[in-house]
């Protein structure tokens, strides 16, 4: 819309755009500037040259003008054929002709009047080539209409060439009109597609966001998403469930340290820095940290992941926060410690008696002086019965979470020796060859029962995993101020994956499972646990199919 007819439409109070009006309208709103213009320009006429109503050529383009106007305000344009409401600013050059050769010697300058029917044509959607030429032929005849219509006689060629100047101006508007009609349709046009292709991008841009909210509220875990102050953005309908039952009633814009969050025994409050929230903000990823969420006796266990967003600058900008109601997992955990406490418990007291008669018999074959395989199986039954009840003890510690060491000197050459000895018979069973490269003497300050549990875990897992037979060797040596031990095997060796799962409670790896092997799995985790309660570290290093090397490194302490 051009500013002239924004301007006017702003002067009659009509806030639509010029386009979206009917053909009526704006054929009105065209009329309004030029009956405007003549209405003041009368109204100075009439204050200090009122002789030029005298005129009666000054009086007909009056009346011609309107005559026209009414003729525009009453016609119903928009049942007529499109171009039939160019009759107006035709008409209008006939007013202005006659108002501007009526006015001759009294009013000057009313030539310029044609610029608003030629403006009115050249904006018009009819026909930009019509336009231009009635814009010069039209002012043109308007011009000469003296001596077309006999009234006057031009003295020479200068009298029809000097009002040339009038149609020339009217053409050259015409055509600036036409060109930036164009340009402004074409930007329109432009701007119509980019709003039209935002539109499509904005409903596709809600179809998707609807589309994640859908899947968001389908999984069973509270997903909450927070900007770079902490501030909650998002959250699917399991999180603000979440929300509901950690918040005290009558809070209405909660922050995380209004929630109702305890560390894992129910009872302590989680400390604010330690919130999920507030960990993420620290600006580090963290994932399966749990905690207990609702007020006591309503509680439920959560296990919380995060992912961080930084910025370019390497800044906090938000963060992805993941709630995981892990309840009945905590409970079943707890029920089995609680099963294995137990019948760990009941077989401790029949293994205590069996080994107390076991001790008899042998005293009493060693005062008979009795010879033969009785005192040997009896002793091999004593040994057997020791290992059961330090696995009864250590099922009891993987349920208590503790774990007791009696450190003391002792020679780890010896150590290895005895383990060797007393799996030497199983491993000739299978087909392996035991070999032992430890020193002659590696003396150390440890817990000889819980090292020789090590030794007996690593050796027994090297025969029992190499059932097609091969060699197991047990190397040691010093380094530095720390005593080394090393297993090595060529039995079935272990997949990367369950490499990193090794020394997990009661893992076993899938290979071992399909083969029928018997195990707890928790020869590993125990084993661990004695080598890092010592002060050491135990690796492992494994292929599927070659064997497996496990390392343990000890502070001697000697």
């Amino acid at each position: 819309m051009s500013r002239l007819s924004q301007s006017t439409l702003e002067f009659f109070g009509i806030s639509s755009q010029f386009h979206e009006l009917p053909l009526r309208y704006r054929t009105v709103v065209s009329q309004a500037p030029l009956v405007i213009v003549v209405g003041l320009i009368c109204a100075v006429a009439a204050w200090q040259l009122p002789e030029v109503f005298d005129r009666p050529e000054f009086v007909y383009g009056l009346i011609t003008l309107a005559v026209v106007t009414v003729a525009c305000i009453v016609i119903p344009w928009n049942g007529l054929w499109y171009p039939s409401h160019w009759i107006i600013p035709l008409l209008d050059f006939v007013a202005i002709a006659q108002l501007q050769h009526g006015s001759t010697g009294i009013l000057t300058g009313l030539n310029l009047l044609h610029v608003f029917p030629v403006f009115w044509m050249s904006w018009s959607r009819v026909s930009p080539v019509t336009a231009r030429y009635l814009s010069f032929f039209c002012p043109l005849i308007s011009v000469w209409h003296p001596y077309l219509l006999g009234v006057a006689s031009p003295t020479d060629g200068g009298d029809l060439a000097s009002p040339m100047l009038v149609p020339l101006v009217t053409l050259g508007v015409a055509v600036t009109v036409s060109v930036l009609r164009e340009d402004i349709r074409a930007q329109r046009k432009t701007l119509e597609d980019k709003d039209r292709l935002l539109e499509e991008a904005l409903a596709e841009s809600k179809r998707k966001s609807q589309l994640l909210d859908d899947v968001l509220n389908a999984v069973d875990v509270g997903i909450l998403l927070v900007d770079e102050d902490g501030i909650p953005r998002h959250m699917n309908h399991r999180q603000r469930l979440l929300q509901e039952q950690a918040l005290l009633p009558g809070i209405l814009r909660p922050h995380e340290r209004d929630l109702l969050l305890y560390t894992l025994d129910g009872t302590t409050p989680m400390p604010f820095e330690q919130r999920p929230v507030a960990r993420a903000r620290l600006g580090s990823d963290f994932r399966d940290v749990t905690l207990r969420l609702g007020p006591p006796g309503n509680q439920l266990a959560m296990n919380t992941s995060a992912a961080v967003n930084l910025n370019n600058d390497g800044e906090f900008s938000g963060a992805v926060i993941v709630f995981s109601d892990v309840t009945a997992l905590i409970d079943a955990l707890a029920a089995k410690d609680d099963f294995v406490a137990s019948v760990s418990h009941e077989l401790r007291t029949p293994l205590t008696s069996i080994m107390g008669y076991l001790e008899l018999a042998l005293d009493e074959a060693e005062d008979t002086q009795l010879q033969g395989s009785i005192p040997v199986s009896l002793r091999v039954a004593l040994r057997n019965s020791e290992r059961l009840l330090r696995l009864v003890s250590d099922l009891l510690t993987v349920a208590s979470g503790k774990l007791s060491l009696e450190p003391r000197p002792m020679c780890l050459t010896d150590l290895i020796g005895t383990s060797i000895g007393a799996v030497q018979a199983r491993a000739r069973e299978v087909g392996v060859e035991l070999v032992n490269k430890a020193p002659a003497a590696l003396p150390m300050l440890a817990d000889p029962q819980r090292i020789a549990q090590v030794l007996d875990n690593l050796l027994s897992n090297a025969i029992k995993y190499s059932p097609d037979g091969g060699t197991v060797t047990v190397d040691a040596w010093r380094d530095g101020d720390r005593a080394v031990f090393r297993v090595v095997d060529t039995g079935m060796g272990m997949a990367a994956a369950d490499v990193d799962e090794i020394f997990e409670k009661f893992f076993r790896t899938g290979t071992v499972r399909q083969a029928g092997i018997p195990g707890v799995g928790l020869g590993m985790a125990i084993s661990k646990e004695i080598v890092e309660g010592h002060g050491g570290s135990i690796h492992v290093d494994s292929t599927l199919g070659q064997g497996t090397s496990f390392t343990v490194e000890l502070p001697s302490g000697v």
